[in-house]
């Protein structure tokens, strides 16, 4: 059996009334008499059985009843007028707000955005650095990229990458401070993105957990880490995604043979009904076109890197570099 709903012009003119406080102002946005608004308000509340307005003279004040009604019927005109929106404006043209995890987006998206501003010159971002859920939910973001178990609820979600964790160091220190094998490291300052299970998880696999680790410092997050060893401050554990650019110009080395899956995996995320807009559709796949490059270079040959899953680390240094 259908859903018995009131009538729309005067839910319309309920919404405008509350919004303004005035009927006289409604009766303005909506384009009709003062006195239209006020039969169609009565005539809404004579269907509803309560009142939803205490009159005084021009204003007019919400009533329990129709401050309980409101957000509802304001909700349900947002809704339709964004599901309008998103099917009249253009597939290619618009702004678009993406929120993504910071390294990911300083190390991988940004070096890329020249490829998609020249297939979509007339979309807008907005890129924000984060890795909070809270973003899945916000009205002004269009869609996430984030790192995560993929456990977000009542949204779309898609995995798009998985990842590979190893350590990483700028030549410059390691020519300074050799690493000729796991044990090596205790001479070093350990570089945290988290809270040290990362590094954990790479020295269980080197059989080294009981390496006597110095000094230590906690970053951020992984794009900082990943910074600080650049820059010569430490050793920390690169990623399979986002420290392969930097592989590649030498300005960071892999010393060891061995890499280790991360906990989580990289997911695009975005409400459900935003996951219909054709500009979000665009974005997501160019992110997965993207991808699927990347991994089509996987197997060229990448300065300083030797990457084989969980096998026992050669305890030598690879692709270590003289310092210029």
């Amino acid at each position: 059996m259908a859903k018995r709903l009131p009538p729309l012009n005067p839910l319309r003119a309920f919404e405008a009334a509350a919004r303004h406080a005035s009927l006289t102002k409604a009766a303005g946005e909506l384009n009709v008499t003062h006195g239209a608004v006020s039969h169609q308000i009565r005539a809404l509340e004579q269907s509803l059985g309560v009142k939803l307005f205490e009159r005084s003279g021009q204003r007019v004040k919400l009533t329990p009843h129709g401050a309980e009604f409101l957000p509802a019927v304001s909700a349900a005109f947002d809704g339709i007028a964004a599901a309008t929106q998103r099917m009249t404006r253009p597939a290619s043209a618009g702004a678009l707000s993406i929120s993504c995890v910071p390294a990911l987006l300083l190390l991988w998206m940004t070096p890329r955005l020249g490829s998609f501003t020249a297939q979509y010159p007339d979309i807008q971002l907005t890129l924000i650095p984060s890795n909070d859920p809270k973003d899945i939910r916000a009205a002004d973001i269009d869609v996430c990229v984030h790192y995560g178990d993929g456990s977000w609820t009542d949204c779309w979600i898609r995995k798009w990458s998985g990842l590979e964790l190893f350590p990483v160091v700028s030549p410059t220190l390691i020519n300074n401070r050799p690493i000729r094998s796991v044990r090596d490291l205790a001479g070093h300052v350990f570089l945290h993105g988290d809270d040290g299970r990362e590094w954990h998880t790479w020295l269980a696999a080197a059989d080294a957990l009981d390496l006597e680790r110095g000094r230590r410092h906690r970053l951020g997050d992984a794009r900082m880490a990943t910074e600080a060893a650049v820059h010569g401050h430490g050793v920390a554990l690169g990623d399979s995604v986002t420290a392969r650019a930097l592989l590649a110009r030498g300005m960071l080395v892999a010393p060891f043979s061995l890499s280790v899956p991360a906990v989580d995996d990289f997911y695009v995320v975005c409400r459900n009904e935003m996951r219909s807009a054709p500009i979000v559709q665009l974005f997501i796949d160019w992110l997965f076109a993207e991808k699927e490059q990347d991994e089509a270079r996987a197997d060229a040959p990448v300065a300083g890197r030797v990457l084989s899953r969980r096998k026992r680390p050669s305890l030598k240094v690879i692709g270590a570099r003289t310092a210029s």
